[in-house]
């Protein structure tokens, strides 16, 4: 099969492979499990805690959140790394959790959520009967 040569492509495939930079997420997130809870830790910096929503429907949790851009219109920038504007992250949920005991906390720019794991979903441990107990109960209805 003969392709074609495209000097253009070729040179927009070379410089976006050397200039691309990872980018961070805007929402950079840890998520563990500590006993029978799940903790989701998302840095927020900057953000005022009452642009802050956080809502939970058909097992998705979404986290939205916004940093304001500074109204500096006499300046000349040098760099402008800080994203700005309204941010989300969505987390799948699995079965099992107590989603209407979920709790947020925001303190020094990291909002912490707290997931408990439902009641249901706990295991249990279940008890076994003996075959000797139902045969004395036989003995003592026979009697």
């Amino acid at each position: 099969m003969t392709r074609t040569f495209d000097p253009f492509r070729e040179m927009d495939r070379l410089f976006g492979e050397g200039f691309r930079t990872a980018t961070p997420a805007p929402m950079p997130m840890d998520l563990y499990r500590r006993g029978e809870t799940f903790v989701a830790q998302i840095d927020l910096p900057g953000v005022d805690p009452g642009s802050i929503d956080i809502d939970v429907e058909d097992n998705t949790l979404t986290v939205r959140a916004e940093r304001l851009r500074e109204n500096l219109d006499d300046v000349r920038w040098l760099s402008h790394e800080r994203p700005t504007g309204t941010f989300a992250r969505q987390l799948s949920l699995g079965r099992g959790l107590a989603l209407d005991d979920i709790q947020a906390d925001y303190r020094n720019g990291v909002l912490t959520l707290t997931i408990p794991v439902a009641e249901e979903a706990k295991p249990r441990k279940i008890a076994v009967s003996h075959g000797d107990d139902q045969k004395a109960a036989i003995e003592s209805q026979a009697s």
